[in-house]
């Protein structure tokens, strides 16, 4: 018997991107009492010069508030061996501003030591649309981690790595 249809466009559209993977990110930002961040799915390449991303949050509050609100955050990239690291900040609570998972960059922002790559943006611009926002910022810095893990990947709410047999070609 083929699946229910979803009763309204938001539950198809639910269900359309739960099909559709998407690579793994941890945003984060100072905020007032000290770091935190949150894990996203929406992160993307914009432009290459000058080096521009974008992504969205589906909150203004906690976390997203934080980073909506911050001068400067930290995109970082996860692959699979950072696997703890999205599924840390994809609950509620930051982990405190001691915890030996933070790190220091260069401009004195924290970051994750751990993740792939982290990129130091500021925005460029925010557009709230329905119940989301669309951040656009300006990546200032990258530092790429010494380890290098299989791709990682958001696809029907579950983490996945990719791997040589996941290849098609």
């Amino acid at each position: 018997m083929p699946d229910e249809a979803p009763a309204t466009i938001a539950d198809a559209y639910k269900s359309a991107f739960r099909g559709h993977p998407a690579g793994v990110a941890v945003i984060t930002a100072e905020g007032p009492h000290g770091p935190t961040g949150l894990t996203a799915s929406s992160v993307a390449s914009v432009a290459v010069d000058p080096p521009v991303l974008v992504f969205s949050l589906s909150t203004n509050s906690g976390s997203a508030g934080v980073v909506l609100g911050a001068p400067i955050f930290v995109v970082h990239l996860v692959d699979s061996l950072g696997v703890a690291l999205a599924k840390r900040f994809a609950s509620t609570g930051s982990p405190a501003a001691d915890d030996p998972i933070w790190g220091t960059l260069p401009s004195g922002d924290r970051y994750l030591p751990s993740a792939a790559s982290a990129l130091r943006c500021r925005p460029l611009s925010t557009t709230p649309i329905g119940s989301s926002t669309v951040v656009v910022a300006e990546v200032l810095d990258i530092i790429v981690g010494a380890d290098r893990g299989e791709p990682l990947v958001y696809h029907n709410r579950e983490f996945h790595s990719l791997t040589d047999r996941s290849r098609l070609s």
